[in-house]
């Protein structure tokens, strides 16, 4: 039976310890969010973003829009922002509504403050093996999870499952960063279960539910499952079997109260950083 995977209790101590070091500082961290989209779950992840940002102490301004919005009056925003310098972290949350660009948007932002990291400055830093200004909240928040558990990664197989530029491409290099062997799968790879099959370490981030079989996980791996997807039934669902998995594998994270708990304490974690690298 695999050690479930506290994600929660993790992301609480991370944001407990953050929560002390914010109120010991007298000027506080400031994050400003765009929303722009009609997405019930970005709503939902924008308004726990507002509540966590306030319960540390971290000045939150969210800037709600309708579908109205247009391309340019989103790029005034992004450079009013970039130039106030009482703002320490920009984040546009995605997607965004299908009329804008969402690419020119991210890349408008200083990346010295887009705090989930996905401005091409930070992607190319981090693929260079530079310190990015700010690493990718999920991956980040994965990377910590294992290293919380004492999981060996020097020289160990890793499968990633799922190539977006959210979670898959950079939890890819920063698992080749810790010295394991990574082979990153997606939706054309073939014979998925003899890939994953050889796997000391799965990581699943494609949304679709289940995806990953008991049988496709050798005996005592790791099985870190990124996925959530709500079902009719309302509840949440990840992209592991997670009660048969779970019979097979050293190591699994729980969805929910897994990997999504430590997202947000890694973007508040981030928001912190960038205030004291724009400070210093």
């Amino acid at each position: 039976m695999a050690v479930i995977i506290d994600g929660k209790k993790c992301a609480e101590e991370i944001l407990d310890n953050l929560k002390d070091k914010i109120s010991k500082l007298e000027k506080k961290p400031s994050l400003a969010v765009i929303l722009a989209n009609d997405n019930p779950s970005s709503k939902i992840y924008v308004d726990n973003k507002e509540k966590v940002s306030m319960e540390l102490g971290i000045k939150s301004s969210v800037y709600r829009f309708d579908k109205s919005i247009t391309q340019g009056e989103l790029i005034k925003l992004i450079h009013e922002l970039n130039a106030d310098k009482n703002i320490n972290g920009i984040l546009v949350q995605l997607p965004l509504f299908e009329h804008l660009n969402s690419q020119e948007i991210i890349e408008l932002i200083n990346p010295k403050k887009d705090v989930d990291g996905f401005h091409p400055i930070n992607v190319g830093r981090l693929n260079c093996g530079l310190e990015p200004y700010a690493v990718c909240c999920t991956p980040k928040g994965i990377i910590k999870l294992l290293k919380k558990y004492k999981i060996n990664l020097v020289g160990k197989n890793v499968v990633v499952i799922g190539r977006s530029n959210i979670v898959g491409k950079p939890i890819a290099t920063l698992l080749t960063n810790e010295n394991a062997t990574v082979t990153l799968a997606h939706s054309k790879t073939k014979k998925l279960k003899e890939i994953t099959k050889n796997a000391d370490v799965i990581v699943s981030a494609t949304g679709h539910p289940k995806l990953i079989k008991a049988d496709m996980v050798k005996k005592g791996a790791v099985v870190i499952d990124v996925g959530i997807t709500k079902q009719i039934n309302g509840k949440l669902a990840g992209d592991v079997d997670f009660e048969k998995v779970k019979n097979v594998a050293s190591y699994i994270t729980p969805v929910p109260k897994g990997v999504g708990p430590m997202t947000i304490a890694c973007l508040m974690e981030n928001t912190y950083e960038l205030y004291l690298k724009q400070k210093a």
